[in-house]
């Protein structure tokens, strides 16, 4: 019995496996694989991290889940911050110089979140991964544009789930919770 168990986990997820593969597999060879991955990611978290940002009313840009912690101002302003710096570095590009504060009002910094991802789309257009092991001294680390890419891509997943956060403790649902339309 424990047999038939086991096998049928091994079809499940093996299955499961297949499945998942058919739809993540590329039709070829992939030219610039971690480039174009975070390239690719730009556009969703771009999409999802900006209506974030304006989905959350202007009077909550103070709101803070605890005492202890930032604001959803800073919050936005940070994402912008961080943007434009790593995408500087990664392209080697100068860092656009941008003056924010975190009581800056709801316009402005959407205003820069926005113009942070039009930054890192220009800034990144031109990076492949021909210069991946490219070392890098980033706050006192040692790192490579392989590792600043990573970082970057892992700062939109972190920053989102934290806006996220942020939207429901406010009762709003983030962008990419909201309900899709159907497909006909």
């Amino acid at each position: 019995m424990k047999r038939i168990a086991f096998a049928a986990v091994a079809v499940f997820v093996m299955s499961g496996a297949a499945a998942f593969g058919q739809d993540a597999a590329p039709t070829g060879p992939v030219a610039n694989p971690v480039s174009s991955t975070v390239k690719g990611q730009m556009a969703r978290y771009a999409k999802n991290m900006v209506a974030a940002a304006e989905a959350m009313p202007a009077d909550k840009f103070n709101f803070k889940p605890t005492p202890e912690m930032n604001n959803f101002a800073h919050l936005t302003m940070h994402i912008a911050q961080s943007n434009n710096f790593l995408c500087s570095k990664i392209s080697g590009q100068e860092t656009p110089k941008v003056e924010l504060k975190d009581t800056d009002g709801k316009d402005k910094l959407v205003a820069a979140l926005k113009a942070s991802f039009e930054y890192c789309s220009t800034a990144l257009a031109n990076v492949d991964d021909s210069k991946l092991s490219d070392p890098f001294t980033v706050f006192n680390r040692q790192t490579s544009r392989a590792g600043l890419l990573i970082t970057l891509s892992d700062d939109w997943y972190d920053h989102y789930g934290a806006q996220a956060v942020y939207l429901r403790l406010n009762g709003i649902l983030p962008p990419s919770a909201q309900p899709q339309p159907a497909k006909q």
